[in-house]
């Protein structure tokens, strides 16, 4: 398979380096070091599948363009447009043309992340109670001098579509009725600190983002009739930790099972590996799972810009 890389900034060098043989050229508006300039610009001859790491804003233009010929495509999250009715023509877009069109969530293929998923499909926790999780990077001064990036609802699409998606993944897509707890710009002109939360979905679910984390760290903690499982880090921040502790009836401490991981961060490998496995069995499109994200994104981003206040 052979692929583009469109869009240079951090995300892109990523996408590049796991493509490894696959990648024949870059496209990107303003680096000079990039081979094309547009999409457009290039021969569909030289590709078979785009790697899209650009901002929001030409996301739909970009996809447009490459799920109309036919070419398969990986998304940088989250896949936003201005209206839901864009994501359906883009979806009815690669169904006509059998092109794949896969967001990516690189931390879905996080190690402790798929010990998780595969500890709550076993059932040894019983019934799950509450997950709350916490994801917090030191980026607010960056953010703040990109024009791009602090604006809207700030941290929320960013880190908060993570969140949601790792919710999904975990307990299938959970109920519509998150409400933003707090929301509050203490750098940046867009929110930068945000605390979201549900009502009805089972479990429960408490969500805490922030650029404000001078070290950039990862936090879950899942509570359950048997017992609660907790994950601390990630790989590319490690030491990793993957703790499961069994409940004492009728109190007292529990017996702890702990794994720790000290490697490189393995998610753009494996993610590419299943891009790369999707565009052979030409899977059938379904942006389903965007559609349910940007909706309760914007829902929530406008409810954060509404409330946040200065510090």
């Amino acid at each position: 398979m052979k692929v583009i890389v469109i869009g240079l900034g951090v995300q892109g060098a990523k996408r590049r380096a796991a493509a490894g043989a696959d990648f024949v050229a870059t496209v990107d508006p303003v680096r000079p070091d990039a081979d094309y300039r547009a999409v457009a610009d290039v021969s569909l001859a030289l590709y078979d599948a785009a790697l899209v790491c650009t901002p929001d804003e030409p996301k739909l233009e970009v996809l447009s363009h490459l799920l109309g010929h036919g070419k398969h495509v990986l998304v940088e999250k989250p896949l936003w447009a201005a209206r839901d009715e864009d994501l359906e023509r883009l979806q009815a877009l690669a169904r006509c043309t059998g092109a794949v069109c896969y967001t990516a969530y690189n931390h879905r293929f996080e190690p402790h992340y798929v010990r998780m998923r595969d500890t709550l499909r076993a059932g040894v926790l019983g019934r799950i109670y509450h997950c709350r999780m916490f994801y917090g990077n030191g980026t607010a001064r960056l953010v703040r001098e990109s024009a791009w990036r602090d604006a809207g609802a700030g941290v929320l699409p960013d880190l908060g579509s993570h969140l949601l998606d790792t919710a999904a993944f975990w307990f299938g897509t959970p109920a519509e009725d998150f409400r933003v707890v707090s929301a509050r710009r203490f750098e940046n002109r867009a929110p930068d600190h945000v605390v979201v939360g549900s009502r009805t979905s089972v479990p429960q679910l408490e969500f805490e983002m922030t650029l404000l984390s001078w070290r950039n760290h990862f936090t879950c903690d899942v509570f359950a009739e048997n017992g609660s499982a907790h994950i601390r880090s990630l790989c590319k921040w490690g030491p990793s930790t993957f703790s499961l502790r069994r409940r004492v009836l009728p109190s007292g401490r529990p017996p702890e099972e702990e794994v720790t991981l000290v490697q490189p961060d393995p998610t753009w490998d494996l993610e590419y590996a299943h891009f790369r496995r999707l565009c052979e069995a030409r899977q059938t499109a379904d942006l389903g799972h965007d559609l349910w994200l940007q909706r309760t994104l914007r829902r929530l981003g406008d409810e954060a810009v509404g409330m946040a206040v200065a510090a």
